[in-house]
C-alpha cells in the first residue's frame, strides 16, 4: 500500500481513503519514536523540494525545512513576491519548470477563491508531488496533526466528545481551511464534532453535508451550536480558533459583540474534567484565549505544534519515497 501512495498529492485528505490515513497516521507515530532516539533518517537522500509561500508562516515553513533536512534532502524556499509570479506567470508555467527541477512543491496560497484553485493547476502540470501547506479551503498538514495529537492524548476516538469554536480575534481575518478541515477530518474517526460559533460565521453548506454523512458512516455525530457554553460542556477536546466569515455575510459587523467568544478558565469548567485545549497557532492571546489557559495544564497546543514536523515528514516519506 506505502508504495501506491508515491506521486499522490496532498492537497486534500477529502483525496485520501481511511486506510491510506491510518498508513500516514502509523509513519508519523514511526518517524516521531526515530526522532525522539536521535536515530538518522535518510530516506529522502539528495532529493529537493520547492516551498512556495504566498503568506507569512512559522510552523509550516520550518516543520517542512528542517524535517526535509531530517529526511536527508534539501528544501528551497520561494517567497512568491520575489518569483516571476508578481509579474504574471501562471501555475502551469511555474508547476511545468520547477518539477523539472526537482522532487516535489510545496505551496501555501490562502487567497479566497483563488488558493485551491492554483493548487489544483499545478497539479495538472506538475511531474511531481503537490503538498498542500494551507489554501482557501483546506489545511491537510495541521488537520493529520491535530488528529495524531488527539490519539495520543486520547486514545481512542470513537465517540469522544470535540468542538470545533469559534474565537473572536483582533490580529487578522483567519482562514476557514482549518476549522473545515477537522469538521470534514474528525467525523471519519468516530469522534463526536460539535461546531460553534455566532450566526455570520457558517462553513459553507456542502462541507456541513459532508461532515455529517462522513459521521453517519463511521459512527460519530456533527451537531452545530450557536451557544458557546454548549460547546464547552462535557467536551474532551475543545479548539478555539477565529475564523473569517468567508461567504462576505459577515459586512461591517460590529465584531465587538462578540468578545465574549473567548476561551476562559471558567469556560473549560463547563468541559470534561481532563478536557484538553488546542490550538494551531498562533493565538490571539488575551482575545481568543486567556494565558492562563493557552500556558496551563490542559493545554497541549505544543504538542501540537511539535507534531507538524512528523507528520510532515510522513506525508514526504510516502508521496515521495
Amino acid at each position: 500500500m506505502r508504495t501506491k501512495l508515491r506521486g499522490k498529492d496532498f492537497i486534500t485528505l477529502r483525496d485520501w481513503s481511511k486506510e491510506e490515513i491510518d498508513i500516514l497516521l502509523e509513519v508519523s507515530a514511526e518517524i516521531k519514536e526515530k526522532f525522539l532516539k536521535k536515530e538518522v533518517t535518510p530516506y529522502l537522500l539528495y532529493q529537493t523540494m520547492f516551498l512556495m509561500f504566498f503568506e507569512e508562516s512559522t510552523r509550516t515553513r520550518n516543520s517542512m525545512e528542517a524535517g526535509f533536512a531530517q529526511l536527508g534532502g534539501h528544501a528551497n524556499f520561494l517567497d512568491t513576491s520575489k518569483m516571476q509570479i508578481s509579474h504574471g506567470e501562471v501555475a502551469k508555467d511555474t508547476a511545468a519548470i520547477l518539477s523539472s527541477y526537482g522532487h516535489a512543491i510545496a505551496c501555501r496560497n490562502c487567497f479566497w477563491g483563488i488558493g485551491n484553485k492554483y493548487l489544483n493547476d499545478m497539479a495538472n502540470h506538475s511531474k511531481v508531488p503537490i503538498m498542500n501547506l494551507q489554501c482557501d479551503l483546506y489545511h491537510p498538514m495541521q488537520g493529520i496533526a491535530d488528529l495524531m495529537t488527539i490519539i495520543e492524548k486520547k486514545g481512542e476516538t470513537k465517540n469522544l466528545k470535540v468542538s470545533i469554536i469559534w474565537a473572536y480575534a483582533t490580529t487578522h481575518k483567519k482562514p476557514i481551511s482549518v476549522p473545515l478541515t477537522q469538521a470534514l477530518l474528525f467525523p471519519r474517526y468516530g469522534i463526536d464534532v460539535t461546531l460553534a460559533y455566532p450566526e455570520g460565521f457558517e462553513l459553507p453548506d456542502w462541507v456541513i453535508e459532508e461532515a455529517k454523512e462522513n459521521a453517519k458512516k463511521n459512527g460519530g455525530s456533527f451537531r452545530i451550536t450557536h451557544n458557546m457554553k454548549e460547546a464547552f460542556k462535557d467536551a474532551d477536546i475543545v479548539i478555539p480558533k477565529n475564523w473569517g466569515s468567508w461567504s462576505g455575510k459577515k459586512g461591517d459587523m460590529d465584531l465587538s459583540q462578540f468578545k465574549d467568544w473567548k476561551c476562559t478558565e471558567e469556560m473549560m469548567k463547563l468541559a470534561s474534567p481532563d478536557v484538553k485545549y488546542m490550538h494551531a497557532l498562533p493565538a490571539d492571546r488575551g482575545n481568543e484565549v486567556e494565558d492562563s489557559v493557552l500556558d496551563g495544564p490542559q493545554s497541549i497546543v505544543y504538542d501540537e505544534a511539535e507534531n507538524r514536523l512528523h507528520t510532515s515528514k510522513a506525508v514526504m516519506i510516502l508521496t515521495m519515497g
